[in-house]
């Protein structure tokens, strides 16, 4: 908790113009996804008000969004915790995106990416700046926003809808890049770069099983980092 206490504590008075729940939602979030606050802990919008200096109405407008992000889990008279995922949670999740990346990354394929690829080259470029600057919130997000990019560009209506379903529970699953992920962001960038080619050249059936490849690669990975993670809490 001293983490967030000090991130909090780092922040007060800083909120200043715009939405105060925007900013509060943004700060939160942040901590979540850097892993300055760890899976199942609690969340007491009171005492985040009062180390803010603001009141608690933002606060709890915040959290009702990271709730539906499902970043954050509430129970009623119990209060809110920071979500955790169970492991056949992840295997559900894991299954499913490795399905919906094929059949996005086969779709894109046939049209060769067309309308997306300097789209997604910009993607690529923000993930090679987060790891140049050591950023795994920023990271994090690039990486995701590839594969959704992949899916508007397959040019099916519904992959797109199904991925903005999907894509909240993924911030929960501690995937490749996530903040405990010690190994070389560069190559995951590079990984990144070479998916693209493959979408780009049009080759269906290598795109289709090395997205499916990635996505499932990411979560088998970190469940066998889960016990060395867990040492580091």
């Amino acid at each position: 908790m001293a983490g967030l206490n000090e991130l909090l504590e780092r922040n007060r008075g800083n909120l200043s113009g715009g939405l105060l729940s925007e900013q509060v939602y943004r700060l939160l979030r942040s901590a979540i996804l850097s892993g300055e606050m760890v899976p199942d802990q609690r969340i007491v919008e009171s005492d985040i008000a009062k180390r803010l200096g603001i009141s608690q109405a933002p606060v709890r407008e915040a959290v009702k969004r990271l709730v539906y992000e499902s970043l954050v889990t509430h129970v009623p008279r119990l209060g809110s915790r920071v979500a955790s995922i169970s492991a056949e949670q992840a295997n559900q999740a894991r299954e499913l995106r490795g399905n919906l990346e094929e059949f996005a990354a086969r779709a894109t394929a046939e049209r060769r990416a067309e309308g997306y690829v300097d789209r997604l080259n910009v993607v690529i470029d923000d993930m090679r700046r987060a790891a140049r600057h050591d950023d795994p919130v920023s990271f994090r997000s690039s990486d995701m926003a590839f594969h959704r990019l992949v899916c508007d560009a397959s040019g099916n209506y519904l992959l797109p809808r199904l991925w903005e379903v999907m894509e909240p529970n993924l911030w929960t699953l501690h995937v490749v890049s996530d903040p405990f992920y010690t190994g070389s962001r560069n190559t995951l960038v590079a990984e990144h770069e070479r998916l693209l080619d493959m979408l780009i050249e049009g080759r269906v059936e290598d795109a289709g099983q090395a997205f499916r490849r990635h996505a499932i690669g990411a979560a088998h990975l970190a469940e066998r980092d889960a016990p060395e993670r867990d040492r580091l809490l």
